[in-house]
């Protein structure tokens, strides 16, 4: 017994002892496959890598896994979800299964949910996928992803970017962290946000807004005239001292202006957190004061708010349990613009300092709206009843641990997807994934413009929402370096593209069909004995079709005439198409028939109360009309439309519930009978102010009922 015990202390000692030199001079493990990163991305391409028989490493300096989906992004942004496949979809599929069971809503009835969601309904039965949930749920998920599969992952290992990788003829050999451990591997994946194994291997790539002379554009660079969204509504004074420029700029505005329209420039569109909000009392944290709060930073939002602007409860979008995924919305909001053009290529301590202070920007942000007694009373009330959520992100604070990163770094390769690739007027090489969301910049800086009699007024720029005109593919060659780079290296997030075109590209479900791409190409071009540049594609092509990937997709929001409801064919005046006058950002859609005549229009379910459509017409005879508006209704649309009609007595205001069913034939919906005058110009106007869900706009017809 004496020696069995004296072995077993000895070994005991001696593990001790490695664990040691361990520790000091770290260790060295080798898989087929490393994978630098935590997010979405890094998951699937870690489980494709596994389900094609390989080995594989992920190694992150994150210690939760998921990004952006499991940090505050539940209200999924993607366009159309028929472009969505592969192990992208399955994840929505374990989040719709997830919340089949009663014990999932703990803070609501599933019935009380609703089911509005971006784009498409939340939960969608028929596909057996739910698009919407809370990040704790997509936390969870990918947990069980690394179990499931026995995915090895190193935590809060951070990259030694300055001496961290290893290269031989070109070939990354290994990966070493600042805590001295050392990766070996055959193929590399970078799926950080930041891009940070690309920069460190050598390869090109742009931080920054491409003029839009580089690549042929209109929506890179500088955009000061198409920043209607998001904006100042009045001419809100820039200074300390309202009308006194000697009293200095309020904070949060730049002194330099915006640029020349259209120019390039190293900044990029601003970041925040996705925070989760509750109003259920027993799951709520009142807003904290942060350490270093400075009412000062806010006064040109209380400037807005005393103006009558309520735009700051615009972006509270519902996710189950009574949460939200709280976002940006309106000219100042969560979004912290301007401070973080040195993110990307800065160090880890500079980073360390923007995500720092973006946190004490948002926490105080929503402090002061809660807290300041300045801020009009109707406000700071509604905002009390809201707070953190208690069950999320319990060992944070309840706050985020992954701040937005919106874009970064992008790869500069032999192929730069833009925006003439998105709208389909360049052809699109080698598939291995699509995107369809809208061509989305939020604002990049805060300036001070001038009107004709020189006064001062704050302005935002950079923000770009413009649908691209359908779904479009994203090319495997913006997935890998120019040739002599790096031949195993593939970066399924930092792609390449342009500024604008990776505003539509950066969304949580195609980094993680990107990801499950990027993984495939590298354990092909491994067992091919190529470089990732060199394998062929239709072989990539046939495996990724295999696996559920959608690579191609009919273009169906490009209506050509004549698909819908010929407007002759119908009775009384009808107002459809180029007869109807926009103000705003309308979407061209033919998703949900019948319609009259080309397409049907909606807002997107954002920029609300910045659109508008105008019905304008003349009645050949005096008298009493029925007024009517076509539109199919469905389960995402807007409960509360509010229409103003212009009558012989007057303005008129009628309300719809776009959801809901009308008594007739489910297209045209009255808005009641009202008296005109003959050939006297009238008009029919809908907006989308104070609405949720989709706004649409299709068609309006005038039927006369008496005639005198």
């Amino acid at each position: 017994m004496g020696i069995f015990w004296g072995i077993k202390i000895l070994l005991l000692l001696l593990g001790w002892f490695c664990g040691g030199l361990q520790f000091l001079f770290g260790f060295e493990k080798k898989a087929d496959v490393v994978i630098y990163g935590g997010t979405s991305a890094a998951l699937t391409s870690a489980v494709q890598v596994k389900r094609m028989g390989k080995t594989v490493l992920v190694i992150t300096p994150d210690i939760h896994l998921g990004g952006l989906s499991s940090s505050g992004l539940g209200w999924t942004d993607s366009g159309k979800k028929q472009a969505i496949g592969g192990i992208a979809r399955e994840f929505y599929h374990r989040v719709w299964r997830h919340y089949q069971g009663t014990e999932a809503w703990s803070w609501q009835n599933r019935e009380d949910y609703g089911n509005r969601g971006q784009g498409s309904p939340a939960i969608d039965g028929d596909r057996r996928t739910m698009w919407i949930f809370e990040p704790k749920v997509a936390e969870m998920i990918f947990e069980s992803w690394v179990k499931e599969n026995q995915i090895e992952v190193f935590r809060d290992e951070w990259l030694d970017r300055e001496k961290g990788v290893k290269k031989e003829g070109g070939k990354i050999i290994s990966i070493s962290t600042l805590s001295g451990n050392t990766y070996a591997g055959e193929m590399f994946l970078d799926c950080t946000y930041e891009g940070d194994l690309m920069a460190a291997a050598g390869v090109s790539y742009f931080v920054g807004r491409e003029a839009n002379a580089v690549y042929g554009e209109t929506l890179s660079g500088v955009q000061t005239r198409n920043a209607i969204k998001h904006q100042f509504s009045g001419m809100v004074d820039p200074f300390v001292q309202e009308g006194n420029p000697q009293s200095g700029l309020l904070a949060r505005i730049s002194e330099s202006g915006p640029g020349e329209e259209g120019s390039g420039d190293s900044k990029m569109q601003a970041y925040n957190f996705r925070v989760c909000l509750t109003q259920v009392e027993e799951n709520r944290i009142p807003f904290p004061k942060p350490e270093g709060y400075d009412s000062s930073q806010y006064e040109l939002l209380l400037r807005t708010l005393q103006m009558g602007s309520r735009h700051v409860f615009g972006k509270f979008d519902p996710i189950p349990n009574s949460k939200t995924d709280t976002n940006n919305h309106g000219p100042f909001s969560t979004d912290n613009i301007g401070m973080n053009y040195d993110y990307p290529d800065g160090s880890y301590e500079q980073r360390k300092q923007i995500i720092a202070e973006h946190e004490l920007y948002q926490k105080g942000y929503f402090y002061f709206l809660a807290n300041d007694p300045r801020v009009p009373e109707e406000v700071r009330l509604r905002m009390n009843r809201w707070g953190l959520a208690k069950d999320e992100f319990i060992d944070n604070g309840h706050w985020p641990h992954q701040i937005y990163v919106r874009e970064a770094r992008r790869m500069v390769s032999g192929f730069v997807m833009t925006e003439l690739h998105l709208r389909g007027l360049k052809e699109t090489p080698h598939s291995v994934g699509m995107g369809s969301y809208n061509m989305d910049s939020h604002n990049v800086q805060r300036y001070v413009a001038k009107d004709e009699q020189g006064r001062a007024y704050v302005l935002n720029e950079g923000d770009i929402q413009v649908n691209p005109g359908g779904p479009y593919q994203i090319s495997y060659n913006s997935l890998v370096p120019k040739r002599g780079e790096c031949p195993n290296l593939l970066i399924p997030v930092c792609i390449s593209s342009s500024h604008i075109a990776f505003g539509s590209i950066r969304m949580e479900p195609i980094f993680m069909i990107l990801g499950q791409s990027a993984a495939t190409a590298a354990v092909l071009a491994m067992e091919a004995k190529v470089d990732v540049q060199s394998l062929p594609y239709e072989e990539l092509k046939k495996k990724l079709l295999e696996d559920g990937q959608v690579l191609e997709l009919e273009r169906s929001d490009i209506v050509s005439s004549g698909v819908g409801i010929d407007p002759q064919s119908i009775s009384g005046v009808v107002v459809d198409d180029t007869k109807v006058k926009f103000a705003g950002e309308w979407i061209q859609s033919a998703s949900l028939r019948p319609f009259v005549g080309s397409c049907y229009y909606h807002d997107g379910n954002t920029g609300k109360g910045m659109r508008s459509a105008e019905f304008p017409f003349r009645v050949k005879k005096k008298g009493l009309h029925e007024v009517r508006v076509s539109f199919l209704p469905h389960g995402n649309r807007a409960g509360q439309v509010r229409y103003e009609i212009e009558t012989a007595e007057g303005k008129q205001l009628v309300s719809l519930d776009q959801r809901k069913k009308g008594d007739g034939d489910n297209l045209w919906h009255s808005l009641g009978s009202f008296p005109f005058e003959a050939d006297q110009g009238y008009s029919i106007t809908v907006s989308n102010q104070d609405t949720e869900g989709f706004v649409i706009v299709d068609s309006a017809r005038i039927i006369p009922l008496v005639l005198d």
